[in-house]
């Protein structure tokens, strides 16, 4: 599987024939700072784990001009067809659902976060519950990216149903667990083998390393692995 953090929770993740943007906020991300266009060249899926700008990001953009499947809430993936992605492309679920990609499966799983868009006025676009999301393979590792979350004690069920071996964690604070909590979480909650930390060093109002997490992982025995922006990695 090879995999590359664009900064803050955008990723893309290749693993045999699937190319899948997770969370891609591209243009506006201020650890990126470069258009769309490169992460999301042959991409076939865009998975989103909640509806708020810095996760949806380039997502519409990209959707229309790529013919990749969405997949995402029933209320985001509506949003994004009112916004002229093609309805025929959407692949929604919700909590505790699995839903079939082609080539892997993504399961909807909880986060304690919120979830809406921006408007003008102030006004806020309600889409659904925020969530995880648990990606099964047949020839790779299973990889959770968690979305924006606080540490919950049903991490537990998580890891008793999906045995994720790749985590995706976020660390910056104020709007997610910080490092400390987010290390407790991965070390009681979880067996993982790797973990990438994310949802830090983007906003000035987060944390801007992963010192705090790095140092609560110390001793645990798993690889945490701290990618380049923009560079991609075998995990």
């Amino acid at each position: 599987m090879k995999l590359t953090w664009f900064g803050h929770s955008a990723f893309r993740v290749e693993a045999g024939g699937a190319r899948i943007l997770i969370d891609p906020f591209l243009t506006d991300n201020p650890s990126w700072k470069k258009p769309w266009q490169g992460p999301a060249e042959g991409v076939t899926h865009v998975l989103l784990t909640h509806g708020h700008s810095d996760h949806i990001g380039d997502a519409a953009d990209i959707l229309k001009a790529t013919g990749a499947m969405l997949v995402a809430n029933f209320e985001v993936c509506m949003y994004l067809v009112g916004k002229g992605v093609s309805g025929d492309r959407i692949n929604p679920g919700n909590l505790g659902g699995t839903v079939d990609c082609g080539g892997f499966t993504t399961t909807f799983v909880q986060a304690l976060h919120s979830s809406s868009f921006p408007g003008e006025g102030g006004q806020n676009t309600y889409l659904g519950n925020p969530g995880g999301l648990v990606l099964h393979f047949p020839d790779e590792r299973t990889l959770y990216h968690m979305g924006d979350t606080d540490i919950f004690s049903d991490m537990a069920l998580v890891n008793e149903l999906h045995e994720p071996k790749i985590g995706i964690v976020p660390i910056g604070d104020r709007f997610t667990m910080g490092g400390a909590v987010a290390a407790l979480a991965c070390r009681r909650f979880f067996k993982f083998e790797t973990v990438i930390p994310c949802h830090y060093a983007s906003f000035g109002m987060i944390d801007q390393t992963a010192e705090k997490f790095t140092a609560g992982m110390e001793g645990s025995g798993v690889e945490v692995v701290l990618p380049k922006v923009g560079e991609a990695r075998d995990v």
